[in-house]
């Protein structure tokens, strides 16, 4: 696939009346809950099936999109308060034109993500623009659009309303919904505060020695067992075999106890079998991160309009070989009880932590980290189930394919809603080639 760019434009907020709101050179400080997720851009890439608007009128609607969602235009820096902070500077978004001279089928093939998706999207590394989006219109007048954005300004939930509101401005209508934006005051932190967990060991770490520090002998061994190139498989679950995989999470509860939730047991499911085509057994710990929205968690609840990030992680873990050897409604019951646990008192516990100074004084630094490239024997999930991604219509209607970008990160897990809209599922695997062949072979078996 030969891509040609064709223009790359700096697209500023665009007001009803032609004035910015508020003063231009406004800092509004990141939440606890912005720094301590990932500092880096997250790229998702669209096709959209012909006929398509022109490039004008989606960069109109970015404009317009971008006047509501003010803090997308801005720039990440440090603030009068010596706090990481965005300025609301109006300084834009990037907007990248770009052509393919043959059919989208013929360019691309979709399947799961490669090295070559990573051209349908700006470069997401060393960036100042925090959106960035890249508009590729193939010789059959499909169009793929890919969009970046960073991390620190929204989570999955903030950014799929972001994208939905896009759609609408381009569709000349109010862009909707309106962000609810008050990260700078919405989490603060009790008086007195009450730290009730080990935010040491979830959400923060000890930084790193030195850069040259060397892995420790258990990373060490599994790198030696795990060699090879990093691929990304997309493994389809069709309605049917969600439901058999529920049935059998569910077979041993007591009749008063609900049974598992569909996204409960279909990580247990992959939890599984992934352990079990790493080829890890009894005496590995195997863990698995799970991002958790807080917005219905928390008391009050986060209106579903808030931009920002209200994520933080679950970290159910277990035995290796116990994890493989026992059904999957063993691995289903320590999902629910590790996201159960991100409640109110977690959260509210996690606030009083971060705010009270202790991870300044101690040099700590997130667990979140996007320097790691290889997590066996853990996993990382980002389940996009129940975000809006999907409402992103420009006017002609849906996409008829949505994907994650390319990561080559070993073990990290995405998890989405089918397009196809039947109750079918999207699981995008990246995982050592040795390993994801072992994982093809068992991944559609019921144990």
């Amino acid at each position: 696939m030969k891509v040609k760019i064709g223009s790359s434009k700096i697209v500023r907020p665009l007001y009803d009346d032609g004035v910015a709101p508020g003063d231009a050179g406004e800092w509004v400080p990141l939440s606890v809950l912005d720094k301590v997720t990932y500092g880096e851009h997250v790229a998702i890439i669209y096709a959209f099936q012909p006929p398509n608007p022109p490039n004008a009128a989606l960069e109109l609607g970015l404009a317009k999109a971008l006047a509501a969602y003010r803090e997308w235009a801005g720039r990440i820096g440090v603030g009068p308060d010596g706090q990481r902070s965005v300025l609301l500077n109006d300084a834009g978004a990037r907007f990248v034109e770009a052509t393919v001279d043959a059919p989208l089928s013929v360019s691309l093939p979709f399947g799961a993500p490669s090295p070559e998706s990573r051209q349908l999207h700006p470069r997401i590394d060393a960036v100042v623009e925090l959106v960035q989006v890249q508009l590729t219109r193939f010789s059959c007048g499909s169009l793929v659009v890919g969009f970046a954005g960073h991390h620190q300004i929204a989570d999955g939930q903030a950014t799929g309303n972001f994208l939905g509101a896009w759609g609408l401005a381009t569709r000349r209508l109010p862009a909707y919904p309106i962000p609810v934006c008050d990260r700078g005051t919405r989490f603060a932190p009790r008086d007195p505060p009450v730290v009730e967990f080990l935010h040491r060991e979830a959400e923060y770490k000890a930084a790193p020695a030195s850069a040259d520090t060397d892995v420790g002998e258990d990373e060490d061994e599994f790198f030696a067992a795990a060699q090879g190139k990093v691929k990304v498989h997309r493994m389809h679950l069709s309605k049917e075999f969600v439901s058999r995989l529920k049935a059998r999470a569910s077979s041993g509860l007591p009749p008063s106890r609900r049974g598992y939730t569909t996204f409960q047991t279909v990580v247990a499911h992959l939890w599984r079998a992934i352990t079990a085509a790493r080829g890890l057994g009894a005496g590995v710990t195997t863990k698995i991160r799970i991002s958790v929205n807080g917005r219905s968690r928390m008391r009050p609840p986060v209106p579903r309009e808030y931009f920002g990030n209200v994520v933080l992680w679950a970290f159910p873990r277990a035995d290796a070989g116990d994890l493989v050897s026992r059904p999957v409604g063993h691995a289903a019951e320590l999902i629910h009880r590790a996201v159960a646990a991100i409640d109110d008192a977690y959260f509210r516990s996690f606030v009083d932590f971060a705010s009270s100074g202790a991870v300044e004084a101690e040099g700590l630094v997130p667990t979140a980290d996007s320097d790691e490239t290889v997590l066996c024997p853990n996993l990382e999930l980002d389940a996009w189930l129940g975000i809006n991604f999907f409402d992103l219509d420009f006017g002609s209607g849906g996409p008829f394919y949505f994907m994650p970008t390319y990561y080559p990160m070993e073990g990290s897990l995405f998890l989405l809603p089918s397009v196809l809209g039947d109750g079918s599922m999207e699981a995008y695997v990246s995982l050592f080639e040795n390993h994801l062949d072992e994982f093809k072979k068992i991944c559609h078996k019921i144990t």
